[in-house]
């Protein structure tokens, strides 16, 4: 909704090169043209923005043009926008004076061919090979060959060598450093990771293939010859000198080489197909494990359909792009080092000609790369946003139903698929113009190849016998350029996905303690929170001072009014969060200073809204506590007043409940989830509203298992409904604001005749009534 945003951005005026994206409290992202493609002004951008007094943080990405600020909580979203456009203006200024025409110095002409810096060698690739290919020819047929022809195709590997390493160090530049300490390191490099040796067992396997099928194409060229002169030269210096002969040595050579390819393209096939999914694997299982240990404030401000996204389809980008156009690139590469040397030691004079669509070719896609670079990223953005509305509607199919919103629902999605079609056509369109552009390109090379050819073979300044198997090898090179376009779509397409699962592998995962571990078996259960103040970020506080005591080995009951902070207590318990001022202790050592791991094994936690695996009941009674017996999982579920329902039930404890339990109703679900807590047995048991779903009836019977359960172990009930904690030995009632109005028993709390008295009342007569 541009209007909101805009709204929150302080009614700055709009520009539609720079506009906001979201802006939240502390943090703010923006949609910026002017650095889309442009690495030197994106850091620029930032340099400015980090000058800025009250901002901490500003990261802005070349690739999709978006910039990231955080900054004080004391600024509002304004005066952030106001300057976001400020330092975007003075970029922009910067950027034209720099344009302005003005002396230029002097350089001295570069020899031709190829130059490659010091600092470039290790990032060229298949430029260097090609360079040095044609170094050496030049350097053979110098004396032979006319100098207008060394000097056209050198001009051609230089140009080729040129975009070629322009456009590595530029993705190079423009890829996210996550790793300050390797930041010019190339995205590709980081895909591979651990899996270099089967992507050198690929590569060999890649070269040879194209080796072999070059050779092909040459022993097709002397059959040429054969059945046109009725012999081949080269053959007749091998001692095969009848027709006849050569054409079974050479169906035979043949025979060979067509093996020989098939053999190397399936074992080159198979090695890259299993180099794509080792990557994808060690991808989705190092990020599924980073996310993992995520603060679960970063993963609730997150879209589960945007990491889903990251972890399926992203993650699959990356190893598909090594399943398939590394291996065409490879494959191109072999056929230029290889080809460029023996033109010019065979046919210098169509070299030039033969290899003049490289650069032109190279060039385009580069232009191509840059120019669709935002286009990729629009189009992702739609349809990140597509996928998210599609899963809530039909999350929310009662909600929607229930208000008579389906034609509603219906035209949103119809909206946000419109404008995923449109970034899609519009990207595909690109695609589709480059791919036919490069096509001509080939063609009218294949065309000026057996013009200039031809005439040379004439005028008898080339022999036919070389020009003959020569003449269909640069076309197999010029028409595998023809998949240079899908090569630098499924390039940027990689590059893209990179970006934005090391986007979710940078955020922050959840801190460790700094003290010693923590014996689970010795734990009492004594909680003190002392002077706590906590915040959500963007509200006012929650908890404001708190100070409460929860006894060992005691009942404790926590209740008040809906927003008084209960549910808050339960993830500071679980440090789910952390406090903002004083602490919170387990038997007199602060929670912060605990392993995680540590505290929450010795904490049974059961949440407002209990979430069940798609399994069967044994399996989600058993989760976390997987080598229960099964006497102990019917021993639980029968203390959580789970098992009368369960045995009925056709399948029993083996039913199977599907995503969410959504065969169960959301009694019988909290039930199974408060059996889980049962059975993994913690010294601390943490019940958060965990019988709000259940009938007055279930309720009772669950309290009085329970009493037999919290016999010697610390137990916290969080209710709304005030029957839950009657029998609780210290009830805290909480106030709005997070403070503790009154303590007590329950009969104690009836004769103050205050705040819990007056819910007591409330709720009887609601019961009565």
């Amino acid at each position: 909704m541009p209007s909101l945003v805009g709204a929150a951005a302080g009614h700055v005026p709009s520009d539609p090169d720079v506009r906001p994206r979201s802006v939240i409290p502390g943090r703010q992202r923006w949609d910026v043209k002017p650095v889309l493609g442009r690495p030197r002004a994106a850091e620029t951008l930032v340099e400015a923005l980090r000058r800025i007094p009250g901002i901490t943080q500003a990261q802005a990405n070349p690739i999709t043009g978006g910039v990231l600020v955080r900054h004080d909580r004391s600024l509002t979203a304004a005066d952030i926008g106001r300057a976001v456009r400020r330092a975007v203006a003075r970029v922009a200024d910067n950027g034209a004076r720099a344009a302005r025409p003005g002396p230029v110095p002097a350089r001295s002409a570069p020899a031709p061919g190829p130059v490659v810096p010091t600092g470039s060698r290790k990032h060229v690739g298949p430029a260097v090979a090609v360079a040095g290919g044609a170094a050496a020819a030049v350097a053979l047929v110098r004396r032979s060959v006319g100098a207008k022809h060394l000097v056209a195709l050198g001009a051609v590997t230089a140009a080729t060598v040129h975009v070629v390493r322009e456009a590595w160090r530029t993705a190079a530049v423009e890829a996210p450093a996550h790793d300050a300490s390797d930041g010019k390191r190339h995205p590709l490099l980081e895909i591979v990771g651990p899996h270099r040796r089967r992507l050198y067992r690929a590569s060999a396997l890649s070269v040879g293939c194209q080796l072999a099928e070059l050779t092909l194409g040459v022993f097709l060229g002397w059959t040429g010859l054969v059945l046109i002169k009725g012999e081949a030269a080269p053959l007749v210096r091998l001692g095969v000198t009848t027709a006849s002969a050569q054409l079974w040595t050479l169906a035979g050579a043949v025979a060979v080489a067509c093996a020989a390819v098939a053999g190397l393209a399936y074992a080159s096939g198979v090695q890259w197909r299993g180099l794509g999914q080792d990557i994808e694997h060690t991808w989705r299982n190092e990020t599924y494990a980073h996310v993992q240990h995520l603060e679960l404030g970063q993963l609730e401000g997150q879209r589960t359909t945007r990491v889903t996204g990251v972890l399926t389809d992203d993650v699959v980008q990356l190893g598909t792009f090594f399943a398939s156009s590394a291996n065409d690139v490879l494959q191109l590469a072999t056929s230029l080092a290889v080809l460029v040397p023996l033109f010019l030691l065979l046919a210098p004079e169509i070299a030039w000609i033969a290899f003049l669509p490289i650069p032109i070719v190279a060039w385009l896609s580069v232009h191509y790369h840059d120019k669709v670079a935002a286009d990729y990223a629009v189009s992702g953005e739609n349809r990140a946003r597509l996928s998210s509305r599609l899963a809530n509607s039909m999350d929310a199919s009662a909600t929607v139903k229930s208000f008579c919103t389906e034609d509603y629902e219906a035209r949103r999605i119809d909206d946000l698929g419109e404008a995923a079609r449109k970034s899609s056509e519009q990207t595909d369109r690109s695609t589709i113009r480059h791919s036919e552009v490069v096509r001509v390109t080939t063609t009218t090379s294949m065309a000026g190849t057996l013009l200039l050819g031809g005439r040379s073979v004439l005028d008898g300044t080339l022999p036919f016998e070389v020009f003959s198997p020569l003449i269909g090898l640069p076309q197999m090179v010029l028409l595998r350029m023809n998949r240079l376009g899908g090569i630098v779509d499924q390039y940027q397409r990689t590059l893209a996905a990179h970006d934005r699962v090391e986007r979710l592998r940078a955020l922050p995962v959840e801190t460790e303690g700094t003290g010693g571990p923590l014996d689970v078996e010795a734990v009492k259960g004594e909680i003190v929170l002392d002077g706590v103040t906590f915040a959500y970020p963007g509200r006012p506080p929650v908890l404001e001072d708190l100070s409460l005591t929860i006894e060992a080995g005691r009942t404790t009951g926590i209740v008040g009014a809906t927003g008084s902070g209960k549910t808050t207590v339960a993830k500071l318990l679980m440090r789910f969060q952390d406090a903002s001022f004083g602490s919170v202790r387990l038997d007199g050592r602060d929670l912060r200073d605990l392993p995680r791991r540590d505290l929450r094994e010795a904490i049974g936690f059961v949440s407002q809204e209990p979430f069940l695996f798609d399994g069967t009941i044994a399996e989600n009674i058993r989760y976390g506590t997987f080598e229960a017996s099964d006497e102990a999982v019917v021993g639980a579920a029968r203390t959580a007043e789970a098992h009368a329902f369960v045995a009925g039930l056709p399948d029993g404890y083996d039913t199977v409940i599907g995503e969410r339990g959504a065969a169960l109703s959301g009694g019988q679900r909290q039930r199974i989830a408060l059996a889980r807590a049962i059975l993994k047995d913690a010294p601390v048991v943490v019940l958060d509203e965990a019988t709000s779903a259940v009938d007055n009836e279930t309720e009772a019977a669950i309290q009085r298992a329970l009493r037999g359960f919290a016999a010697d172990r610390t137990m916290v009930v969080i209710a709304h409904r005030l029957s839950t904690v009657r029998h609780a030995d210290r009830i805290y009632v909480m106030d709005k604001g997070g403070v503790v109005a009154e303590q007590g028993t329950h009969g104690e709390l009836l004769a103050l005749r205050g705040l819990y008295a007056s819910l007591w009342h409330l709720q009887a007569g609601e019961l009565a009534a």
